[in-house]
């Protein structure tokens, strides 16, 4: 294959290219009509785009076809079916219709439902999504879709978003309206997802059960060595990482993915793959694509490609920064400040209205990103902290307070100057960057940094773009009718007020430090700590209603995803319970048990010989005390697991109460002391490889 990435780039993709090649110009034009503007196909047509892509897929080596679609369980599903057609003559040829195209039927009985559907209920159908390009992979034809249930339910995680962007596409075009903008037809959400992820040794990985069954490290101790030299960050890739990481760049780009970036991040064994920007729903699609040849490709390199978003503890977790923003089909960035933003009042205006959505609606915010495994990294001095607030940065907070004051600003174009005459000065940007900040804005996005490395994407970016959909609408509703001789300053006294009224959220210090929770408290704004904190107020009157309103969740529909928050969260705690249970039984205490054995025949045979056997009688001590605890944490976590898991199942937010208040401290009092045997247990007779092995010998 040509090293020429320009010569293989999509080459496993039905993309634009290749539908003006191969479908008929008046089918063409429908097609680039529904994927650019979002009007429905024409039905005729499908027969011929199904042979079009049908033909093509074959010549690209597929045998099967399968609709792609996003479950609420997290992943993706498939069920794939062969193109094969048989004859009277006992042989087979190859079709495919236009109706096999648009609609399939997958049980929908063992998907998470949330009530939605009864399990006897089976019947869930899966329907094409044009907007996303098919590819072919691993010998099938790929096909994007949603997924609904009988009585028309989103069961997915795609089709929120899909309602999500045709919603902020009709609120956002009110608005560029009002700015004398007649060009534009459309406003579609933009991101660039930045996958954060590590890679471990497969044979490490097979002997570890946490690892195995959860995706993380139950138990560990800290190795002398972590990540505090932060020598790993941006370093030299390793032989292996870097054959690892070419592999991906070239799967990913066969099949469309936009992949630019790579690098080691700041703890040992995790690295980072960032693409550029694409439509939101393009990106989602691409980012669950990335994140599964990531897992397949690891192995095929002897390693594990671990996503979860703490799988070791005391060095940094795994995220997954959503840069998001809003573009037009006439080429403009809505959130490009340009020049002179003082004076940018569409900008401004846009601004203001994500300003006043992430105060508003914080706790939905907050919900798009919970997760049992995200609940480890939040709060943390590696992530940002569970409470949402805005970073402006120097230039823009600027602008709001001077257009608050009624002032003038002026933006001042400033040079970077290094010292040394052979290097070159540049611009200076007009603002840092906030590591520590939930929802940065970086110059002409905003990068929300809480969703965690695991997560679907589609979620957070569903949430978002309502959030704003919703007050670009209140604007609009406002503004539309006031005469135009009055319209400036009407909507100054707009954006002021909407200054005035939600600059609390917004704060460009350090999000990480104590200083700021006790400031956040005083302001007024939610610190929801964990999954069922947050989660049980998806359904608030006030969510409710504005997700209702744009027609992107039902109420059902809400509840429904609330329900299964809950649940995944209680099941994934009761598996992580389970498997620290079975390893202390079966790894951990019989291990102790040996050492302490063998301490207690050294005392012994030294005791005979009149030998000094202090050092023996400390460590079997020790050991004996340590291993006690441990033994009785076993048995607290086994009855307050059972307890969790015996509470009444129609009542989730109890059962998860119960996970998160009583189960996850025991945990945590099991693996302090399986830890603390592990610091002073001999390695040759720990039963599992320990955090040095793992993380530092890729």
């Amino acid at each position: 294959m040509s090293k020429n990435v320009a010569d293989f780039f999509a080459c496993d993709v039905f993309n634009d290219e290749v539908m003006r090649a191969r479908l008929p110009k008046p089918v063409y034009k429908a097609m680039v009509q529904t994927r650019k503007k979002g009007i429905p196909l024409d039905p005729t047509y499908a027969d011929v785009v199904a042979n079009a892509i049908k033909d093509w897929a074959i010549e690209h080596g597929a045998t099967h076809y399968t609709h792609w679609f996003q479950p609420m369980t997290g992943s993706t599903a498939e069920k794939h079916d062969s193109f094969i057609s048989p004859t009277g003559n006992g042989m087979v040829i190859m079709n495919f219709s236009g109706n096999e195209l648009v609609k399939g039927e997958p049980d929908a009985s063992s998907f998470p439902s949330g009530g939605l559907r009864q399990t006897c209920s089976a019947r869930g159908y899966t329907a094409w999504d044009p907007t996303s390009y098919c590819f072919v992979k691993e010998g099938s034809l790929y096909i994007p879709a949603v997924f609904v249930s009988y009585t028309g339910e989103a069961l997915d995680k795609k089709t929120p978003l899909l309602r999500s962007m045709d919603a902020l596409s009709r609120q956002a075009i009110r608005i560029l309206r009002m700015f004398g903008n007649t060009t534009a037809t459309k406003v579609t959400s933009t991101v660039g997802p930045e996958q954060e992820y590590f890679l471990i040794d497969k044979k490490m990985y097979d002997q570890r059960e946490d690892l195995i069954m959860t995706g993380r490290t139950l138990f560990g101790a800290m190795p002398p060595k972590g990540q505090e030299l932060e020598d790993q960050y941006f370093a030299n890739l390793k032989p292996r990482i870097a054959a690892f990481m070419a592999d991906l760049d070239e799967a990913l780009w066969k099949v469309g993915v936009f992949a630019t970036t790579k690098h080691n991040e700041v703890a040992p064994a995790q690295h980072e793959m960032a693409p550029v920007f694409s439509t939101t729903n393009i990106s989602t699609d691409q980012n669950e694509l990335a994140m599964e040849v990531m897992e397949k490709l690891a192995l095929k390199h002897d390693l594990v490609c671990l996503l979860h978003e703490k799988p070791f503890a005391g060095v940094n977790g795994s995220g997954k920064h959503n840069n998001w923003s809003m573009s037009t089909d006439d080429g403009q960035n809505l959130l490009d400040p340009g020049s002179t933003p003082m004076e940018n009042m569409q900008f401004l205006t846009f601004l203001c209205a994500v300003i006043k959505g992430i105060d508003e609606y914080a706790d939905l915010l907050r919900i798009s990103a919970a997760s049992a495994g995200n609940d480890h990294r939040l709060g943390a001095n590696e992530a940002p902290p569970a409470i949402i607030s805005i970073f402006m940065g120097e230039e823009l907070q600027g602008v709001l307070d001077a257009l608050e004051a009624g002032a003038s600003y002026k933006s001042e174009s400033k040079v970077f100057e290094i010292g040394v005459d052979a290097l070159p000065s540049f611009p200076k940007d007009s603002t840092d960057r906030n590591r520590t900040s939930p929802f940065a804005f970086t110059g002409n996005r905003f990068e929300f940094r809480m969703v965690g490395s695991s997560d679907n994407i589609g979620c957070p970016n569903s949430l978002l773009n309502v959030i704003v959909a919703g007050e670009l609408c209140e604007i609009a509703d406002k503004m539309e009718n006031v005469p135009a001789e009055k319209f400036d300053e009407e909507l100054k006294k707009l954006l002021v007020s909407i200054i005035k009224e939600h600059k609390r959220v917004i704060f460009n210090g350090n999000g990480y430090s104590q200083e700021w929770v006790e400031e956040a408290e005083r302001r007024g704004l939610p610190n929801y700590r964990s999954t069922v904190d947050c989660v049980p107020h998806y359904s608030d009157p006030k969510n409710i209603a504005l997700l209702s309103k744009f027609g992107v969740f039902t109420e059902a529909e809400v509840k429904a995803r609330e329900e299964i928050l809950l649940d995944i969260y209680s099941k994934t705690i009761n598996i992580e319970a389970l498997t620290m249970i079975d390893m202390a039984k079966k790894k951990y205490i019989p291990a102790c048990l040996s050492y302490s054995k063998e301490l207690c025949d050294a005392i012994a045979v030294k005791t005979q010989l009149e030998i000094c056997a202090c050092v023996e009688k400390e460590l079997a001590n020790q050991v004996s005390n340590l291993t006690k605890k441990a033994y009785d944490a076993i048995s607290k976590l086994e009855e307050a697991t059972a307890a969790a898991a015996s509470k009444d199942e129609g009542n989730v937010l109890a059962m998860a109460q119960a996970y998160r208040f009583e189960v996850i401290p025991v945990m945590d009092e099991l693996r302090a002391a399986v830890d603390a045997l592990e610091v002073i247990t001999p390695s040759a007779k720990w039963p599992v490889p320990a955090y040095s092995d793992i993380i530092f010998n890729v």
